[in-house]
């Protein structure tokens, strides 16, 4: 038993039919037949011989209709294939061949693939990364963030049509090597899907890489410039997580944590100093700044000590979500941190009132924090530009370094470990794992020297 239809050639296909063999052409040579879908005898029967003379002619056939000269090369005789048809006198070249349709743009496949995705990722998922961080790259924007906003880049493929030069395009932008992994799985699985709906003529998917050893190899010795503008060597760099800060493991000395702090206090901006209590707790909890932002004071216990993490505010979304690891955690509170609470907390506070708010009343986001820590400026800086309270601190020479909000964790877990504090313990109440406290969270100590031993 032999195959009834041969998909090889693409577009001049072999079939068996009534234990003969024929040539079927596709629609798009309608037009040269009259309008009517065609099919060619070639008086061979059904065995495996005749089904390779008949892959040949159909290779050469088809190889004459995609030439630019084809109405010079075909022959609708089909005697210069050796074929003999009592209907050659009938055929003549009707009309010219149609250009096939441009393959559909990386875009349009994208925006599709993101409809059929969206209900299956999480909220912040799908906003932040997918309909954001991916999207933008495949337009070839990146996000500037001292200006606060996207600059144009080489290496954007969203109107291009897809094609195999589309990934080696996309490598070119100087996003995250992360991000362009994962966006290239993703652009794969929309490939695949748009294969299956029978919507590319592409047999192969043009975003499989097949040279990630050697490219690893050659991105692992590249230095990353951080968003405070420092360049950063290649040694210095940790694994990437999907949050770029957690990538540097920098963090502040207590000193420069004390100085911080007290500059929130003492600033005669009001903004900034009623900030002060949130910058605070965020240094004295070491927890993620939207279990913060989400936190009510029915989540502190003062009977108990502990204060109760399991909501997160997404900025992304403008709405509480569960925390990052989607767990419930306790964290047992020392005399500073409870001497904190007390003091902010209202004496009409109702238990379910945000114990952190911004001035205007509203809960406080990314954006809040920012603006109070780094800087308050229009896009392009020219209209204004207020720098924030670390940023200033910065600038006077006050501490060293400009670090991220994110890196008040980074700075309780470094000094809790140097401190002595058991890292299983460590993580449990930071919510993450011993290994990423190695990898992501632990500064090691420059002024540690080896033991003379």
């Amino acid at each position: 038993m032999y195959a009834k239809t041969q998909a090889i050639p693409e577009t001049v296909k072999v079939q068996s039919d009534n234990g003969t063999l024929r040539l079927q052409f596709s629609t798009k040579y309608n037009p040269i037949f009259g309008g009517k879908r065609k099919h060619q005898g070639l008086s061979l029967k059904d065995t495996p011989d005749n089904w390779q003379k008949a892959i040949a002619i159909a290779y050469r056939i088809e190889g004459d209709l995609q030439h630019p000269d084809w109405q010079q090369l075909f022959d609708p005789s089909f005697a210069k294939y050796g074929l003999k048809t009592k209907y050659a006198a009938e055929l003549k070249l009707a009309a010219p061949i149609p250009e096939p349709e441009p393959e559909m743009t990386v875009g349009a496949m994208w925006e599709d693939y993101l409809v059929w995705k969206q209900p299956q990722l999480e909220p912040t998922t799908f906003k932040t990364s997918f309909a954001g961080t991916y999207t933008n790259t495949l337009k070839g924007l990146l996000w500037n963030n001292p200006c606060q906003c996207f600059d144009e880049v080489e290496g954007g493929i969203y109107s291009i049509p897809i094609s195999s030069s589309c990934t080696e395009i996309l490598l070119t932008h100087p996003v995250s090597k992360r991000t362009k992994g994962k966006l290239l799985t993703a652009l794969q699985e929309a490939f695949n899907r748009l294969q299956s709906q029978g919507k590319t003529r592409l047999t192969n998917n043009p975003f499989a890489r097949t040279n990630k050893s050697t490219e690893n190899k050659i991105e692992k010795y590249k230095s990353t410039v951080s968003v405070d503008g420092t360049i950063r060597p290649w040694y210095e760099i940790q694994d990437l997580e999907s949050n770029p800060d957690e990538r540097d493991r920098r963090a502040f000395t207590k000193e420069e944590r004390d100085i911080i702090i007290k500059a929130f206090y003492e600033s005669v901006t009001p903004s900034f100093s009623h900030a002060a209590p949130l910058v605070e707790f965020l240094f004295l909890t070491g927890c993620r700044s939207g279990e913060a932002f989400a936190l009510t004071w029915n989540n502190i216990k003062f009977d108990s000590g502990q204060i109760v993490f399991y909501k997160s505010y997404a900025t992304s979304i403008k709405d509480v979500k569960t925390t990052k690891n989607n767990d419930a955690r306790l964290f047992v509170m020392y005399p500073k941190l409870r001497e904190l609470l007390l003091k902010i907390k209202p004496k009409n506070a109702k238990m379910t009132d945000l114990v952190f708010r911004q001035m205007n009343g509203n809960s406080y986001n990314t954006g809040g924090l920012g603006r109070v820590w780094m800087h308050n400026a229009s896009p392009d800086s020219t209209k204004y530009y207020y720098p924030g309270v670390v940023t200033q601190l910065v600038e006077e020479g006050k501490i060293s370094t400009y670090l991220s909000p994110y890196h008040t964790r980074h700075t309780f877990i470094t000094l809790q470990a140097r401190a002595g504090i058991d890292l299983t313990l460590l993580a449990s109440i930071c919510s993450t794992g011993v290994d990423k406290i190695h990898q992501h969270y632990l500064e090691h100590d420059k002024t540690a020297k080896p033991l003379d031993i």
